[in-house]
């Protein structure tokens, strides 16, 4: 079965703690998936956060900020690793691994588009719960007019 969780909107600098922050993300990360509903309708009543209304700008800022949390998620795990590495083969590969993928997502790249040569990373990758690397569905937050067609008349659903 699958079970909905409604977890609160994420601002930009949650990663820094704004808003709901590091909560919203210790939340995600407990997810198997996310769907992030994304507003499409402009509504005077209902006033947006950063002042207007642009999908793919919203898209991109959630994933800045899950891209910041993985990122801190790496750096604590590359430093915990790095200190057995000098004596322990897997360890210094794991590290290996952790940097390139820190340097993927430094590139603002999702973690899930990072390419695994093995088994072995597949492993390591896995355990570092990323968030980027959740499988995301998109759900277009439309207006009542919109629904009349589909939304093909809505700017914002493409």
């Amino acid at each position: 079965f699958i079970e909905f969780v409604d977890i609160a909107g994420l601002v930009k600098g949650a990663s820094k703690g704004e808003g709901l922050g590091n909560q919203f993300l210790a939340n995600i990360r407990e997810v198997d998936a996310i769907v992030h509903v994304v507003r499409c309708f402009e509504d005077s009543n209902i006033v947006h956060v950063d002042g207007s209304i642009s999908p793919l700008r919203d898209i991109e800022t959630i994933n800045f900020e899950l891209i910041f949390s993985d990122i801190e998620i790496l750096d604590r795990r590359i430093a915990k690793s790095s200190k057995g590495a000098k004596n322990d083969k897997n360890l210094a590969k794991e590290v290996e691994l952790l940097n390139r993928i820190k340097t993927h997502l430094e590139e603002g790249k999702l973690a899930k588009t990072f390419e695994l040569d093995n088994e072995d990373e597949e492993e390591i990758f896995n355990s570092c719960n990323l968030l980027t690397a959740k499988p995301v569905i998109f759900a277009a937050n439309v207006n009542e007019d919109s629904m009349a067609d589909d939304g093909a008349t809505n700017e914002f659903v493409a």
